[in-house]
Parts: structure tokens; sequence; C-alpha cells
């Protein structure tokens, strides 16, 4: 019923294998917009998929990143190599450049497999479900953003509702803790099958990050005396104002990280990627901002199986 967003940067294919074998069992389904030209990366993702018994949704006309020019190589992985993958599912993105006729050509590239249908800025909603009838194959629907009056326009099985719970500012200026998202509580309510989110990441898109100032941590959790709904920690470093001494700041914030995580009252988890932080934190070692982040990825989604498992 969860279905993460990723970016197919190095870190987010590294979480996917990381967590193959946990997404599999939960029945978590990963979304990956392919964004950069290389896909061994993400070969050796869809491989810990497919060992996992897992399922996978790749877009295949990604709006960000290197492939936005020349979509080719990734419509013949996914026609060629992907071809007998009946658990790898093709996506595709519907923005607000989007044509109707080239969203039906694209649909009726794949006959037969089950499509996704990512609504992310699509505005001719009227004009494309009028014409979903003829295609020749299974659609689920993926809605980015709450709009309910554009979703009027689209039946199905399978909807989707994707929110993006993470404020992107400078690092300095997150609060210590605020609200992430209710919407693995309240996704049925409001007659979705699933929900999905873009983990600690948030939608923007950048090809890499600017000079950290302030390194920031970021780890969700659910309090249950909150109805369960989720919240987002931001351990951020004493220091912010020269990019100097990354592995410095790094320990500063994994300092503010190992005393929450410690405290008889935390709702953090002590999940498999909480246990690393520590563990760098006893040791000193400094494993790199894009190996932290991936942590943070793990631990969201740890976070999120372990919900499901009690629910």
């Amino acid at each position: 019923m969860y279905y993460p967003y990723f970016r197919g940067k190095q870190f987010d294919l590294l979480t996917i294998r990381d967590c193959a074998v946990l997404m599999a069992k939960a029945g978590f389904t990963p979304i990956v917009e392919p964004v950069k030209e290389g896909l061994n990366g993400l070969r050796r993702a869809i491989d810990a998929v497919n060992a996992a018994g897992g399922q996978l949704i790749l877009i295949v006309n990604p709006a960000n990143g290197e492939h936005t020019d020349d979509p080719v190589a990734l419509a013949a992985f996914m026609q060629g190599e992907l071809n007998g993958h009946g658990n790898i599912h093709p996506g595709i993105l519907l923005t607000e450049q989007s044509q109707v006729t080239d969203i039906l050509a694209l649909c009726h590239a794949y006959p037969g497999r089950q499509i996704s249908l990512i609504h992310n800025g699509f505005t001719e909603a009227r004009e494309l479900g009028s014409q979903l009838d003829q295609i020749p194959c299974k659609l689920r629907h993926v809605f980015v953003g709450d709009n309910r009056l554009y979703r009027r326009n689209f039946k199905g099985d399978q909807k989707i509702l994707i929110q993006d719970g993470f404020t992107r500012r400078a690092n300095r200026l997150h609060p210590e803790y605020e609200p992430f998202s209710d919407l693995h509580v309240t996704f049925e309510e409001v007659g979705m099958t699933g929900f999905g989110d873009f983990l600690i990441v948030g939608d923007d898109f950048s090809e890499s990050g600017g000079p950290a100032y302030s390194v920031a941590i970021h780890l969700t959790c659910i309090d249950p005396s909150k109805d369960d709904e989720m919240f987002i920690h931001h351990f951020k470093s004493i220091r912010y104002e020269t990019p100097a001494d990354p592995a410095g700041k790094f320990a500063e914030a994994l300092q503010k990280l190992a005393a929450e995580v410690k405290s008889p009252h935390t709702n953090i988890l002590r999940t498999k990627a909480v246990e690393e932080f520590l563990a760098f934190h006893e040791s000193g070692h400094f494993p790199g901002l894009g190996f932290a982040k991936k942590l943070s990825m793990n631990h969201h989604i740890e976070t999120l199986a372990e919900f499901f498992k009690k629910a």
C-alpha cells in the first residue's frame, strides 16, 4: 500500500537495494524516476527487487535528469531487458507539458502490462479520462498532490495518493521537530488504495547539492499519542557560518540524534539505519553526507514497515 517515490540517484538506488527484502515483505512498491543516463545502478536495484520477489514501477518518460531529451535508451530497457519481468511495471509521468496523444501512444507501447499513470501537473484530465477505455492494459492511477476535482475524472480499482511531507529550506532554518504526514493513517478515508511520499528528500529535484553550511540528519517517527501522525526530527549541526568541516558538523548533528534516540521518551524506532548512525557516533566515522541521507531514507521505510506490521 506504500509507494515511495525515488529519483534514481546513486543513494536512492542503494536504498532500494538495502530495503528490497523489507519492502517486498511489507507489500511496498517503489516508484523510480531515472535521472542518470547510465543504467547499471538501476539494473542492480531491479535485480535486488527481483531477488526479493518485490514490485517496482519504472517511469519511462522522466521529467527530470539526463533522459528527458532522449528517453529512447530507457524505453528500450523496459521493452527489451525488462519485457519478461511481470513485477516491473511501466510508469508514465503526466506533467503540464504532456499531450493526450503522447500519453495514449506510450500506453499502447506496453500492451498487456499493468501501467501506472503518474499524474503530476497534467491539466487535460477530462479529455484523457474519456479515452482511457481504449487502452489495452490495466491502469493504476498515482496522483501527486491532493486535487479532488482532478481525480474525479479517473476511474479504477487502484488509486494512489502521493504527498510531499518534506519542507525544503536551508538546513539551518529547519525547526527541530515538525509534522510530516498523516497519509499512512488516512489514505483509505479519502478513497485511496495506497499512499506515497518523497521520503525525507522532497519533490524538488536538483542534479547535485550545494555546499553544506549546516549539516542536518532527518529522521521520521510516528507518534501514537497524536493519532499515529508522522513527524520529522531535524538534527542540525551547531555551526553553519561556512561550508568548512562537514565531518565535524556531521558529528555535531549526530550527537543530538544519539541523545534523542537514547531518551526513554523518544518515538524514534531503533531501526537498522538508526543503529548504523549510533555506530558512527561511537566510532567518530564520517561516512559522507550522501550515505547519511541513504540511512535516513532506509529508516523512513523501516519505520513505515514496522507501523503496518503492527496495524
